[in-house]
This record gives C-alpha cells, sequence and structure tokens, in this order.
C-alpha cells in the first residue's frame, strides 16, 4: 500500500455555528481539506483551502484540533484539522460553481457529516467549549480575482 496522503482542513465557525461544503460531486457534506502541497505547511494549506472551497477568510489556531483518518481509492489519508475563525465570507470563490456552502449548527454538522473520525473531533472541541476565539492571524493574504459569470 503506498504512503498516506497528508492533508489540511479548515473548520469553519462564527457564531456558534460551523460552515460546511458539498464535495465536488455533492454528494456528502464536508469541511474545506485538501493535500498539503509542497512548501506549504498544514496551517497554509488549511488556509487555501478555506478560500477555494469555500471563500472563507479568518484567523487560525496555530495547533490542530486533532488529525482524523479515512481510506479512498485503495490509499489511506491523514487530515489534521484546524479551528478557523471566520472574518470575511465571499459571495464567489474558486470552487462556487462547484460546490455548496451552508452555515449550520454544531449539532446540524455532526448529523451531515459522515467520517466519524471529523465528528470526534468537532464532538470533542464542542466540549471544551467550542472550537474558540484564533490564537494567530491569517499568515498571509490570500488575493484572487472574482470571477465574473
Amino acid at each position: 500500500m503506498p504512503d498516506s496522503l497528508l492533508q489540511a482542513a479548515a473548520l469553519p465557525f462564527r457564531d456558534g455555528q460551523i460552515c460546511l461544503v458539498t464535495s465536488r460531486r455533492k454528494a456528502r457534506w464536508v469541511i474545506p481539506k485538501g493535500r498539503i502541497e509542497r512548501g506549504h505547511t498544514a496551517l497554509q494549506a488549511a488556509e487555501i483551502e478555506a478560500w477555494e472551497e469555500a471563500g472563507l477568510i479568518g484567523a487560525f489556531r496555530p495547533v490542530p484540533l486533532g488529525r482524523y483518518h479515512y481510506e479512498k481509492m485503495d490509499r489511506s489519508h491523514i487530515v489534521s484539522v484546524f479551528a478557523m475563525e471566520v472574518t470575511i465570507v465571499h459571495p464567489t470563490w474558486p470552487e462556487f460553481r462547484e460546490r455548496t456552502r451552508e452555515w449550520v449548527s454544531i449539532d446540524e454538522a455532526l448529523n451531515r457529516i459522515e467520517e466519524a473520525g471529523l465528528r470526534t473531533i468537532i464532538q470533542m472541541a464542542t466540549l471544551i467549549g467550542g472550537p474558540g476565539p484564533a490564537l494567530q492571524p491569517q499568515e498571509f493574504p490570500i488575493v484572487l480575482p472574482v470571477e465574473t459569470a
């Protein structure tokens, strides 16, 4: 079996809600996540995915809330999840034609998310008082042109 693929995810929150997005095929609800590209830290990857998949910008906690594992196409994936306090929600973003974005309560997020490991991370974050405020401002601005129809 090939080595595990390392990924990073943003757990975007504000006003007691979590932002979920649909997978590209709109088959299930997920949080923004993706591969950690060469030259990026896991935190930077989470910031990029939040922008590309959900149009969100904010401040992140520098330490992951936790990690979870899943299998896809006979390959193990390990995902580090970072809490993101959302400060800006853009009306369009790079993948807005491919994904739906929705703000939901924590209970609703737990009902929609299929990955057991991610549900556990959200439950644990809730037990200790929620994802909490960010401890570190965004390290680099993401300024991308907005796509027009």
